[in-house]
């Protein structure tokens, strides 16, 4: 069987997370994100499935080799969780496994499904290759500002629904993203336009989101305010934290060019519902 925890019984999972392993999983396990477990045992996780509260994906945890767990992967998805994605708009199931054990583990569980296959890449700061003078020059028409609690004001700017939605795909609440996250932007007269800030957040490490609106892409915004972001990380040994797939090559630039580092790769899977 596996049944869903309740958020307040997260920490149960704690024993499962891997130490050098993916933020998204330590940030919901230890309640700074939003998300959904379900596991073999509710007293006593071996194993566990953990859904993205952004609904940007899964991730299994644990014992890869737990057949008590893996039988019923199926009948959770059937009964559960494709019924109620479908109704969230969903389309897609993607995920991984949180140590390259999965792999296998996935490919034989969902074998009868239409199963994909990508390579995904984490980057990170790697302090001695830094260098904060590489700092992009971007068209003075453009002002980089950090987001602050005043900038939640529904009317502060005239796209703050651009803002306000991508905080709270992420965070519970405008006020818990100001508590725990950081963010920078570039605006354009009275409009956002473009946005980098802490999606996921746990300890000291901070899982950068970025988004520039396609009317400005290709001015270096993107470079610009996440080399803000890593720079007030630095400034405060905080970890900053890119994840992207391998195909994005825009992105693997920007974090390039910004400083950090390809730490490892792993693969993520799809099917469609």
């Amino acid at each position: 069987m596996i049944n869903e925890l309740q958020r307040n019984e997260f920490y149960k999972c704690k024993s499962l997370i891997l130490e050098h392993g993916h933020l998204e999983i330590r940030a919901i396990v230890e309640g700074n994100n939003p998300g959904r477990i379900f596991v073999d045992d509710l007293k006593s996780p071996r194993t566990g499935l953990i859904w993205f509260g952004n609904l940007d994906g899964f991730a299994f945890i644990g014992d890869s080799a737990n057949t008590e767990f893996n039988e019923h992967i199926n009948h959770l998805f059937d009964e559960v969780i494709i019924p109620e994605a479908i109704q969230l708009g969903l389309k897609w199931f993607e995920g991984f496994g949180d140590a390259p054990a999965w792999n296998t583990t996935i490919e034989q569980v969902f074998a009868s499904r239409q199963l994909d296959a990508s390579n995904q890449k984490v980057y990170s700061l790697n302090k001695h290759s830094y260098n904060p003078s590489q700092e992009p020059v971007i068209d003075p028409r453009y002002e980089v500002m950090r987001i602050t609690e005043e900038m939640m004001n529904p009317s502060y700017f005239s796209n703050q629904d651009f803002l306000l939605n991508k905080i709270l795909e992420f965070w519970d609440s405008t006020d818990h993203f100001i508590h725990k996250g950081i963010g920078y932007c570039a605006i354009d007269n009275d409009e956002i336009v473009s946005l980098c800030f802490s999606g996921f957040v746990a300890g000291q490490i901070h899982g950068l989101g970025i988004e520039t609106l396609k009317e400005h892409r290709g001015n270096k915004l993107a470079q610009a305010i996440a080399h803000a972001l890593v720079q007030e990380c630095v400034a405060n040994d905080l970890v900053p934290y890119w994840d992207c797939m391998d195909v994005n090559a825009p992105s693997k630039s920007v974090a390039e060019k910004i400083g950090l580092t390809n730490i490892f790769d792993y693969t993520v899977y799809e099917f469609p519902f």
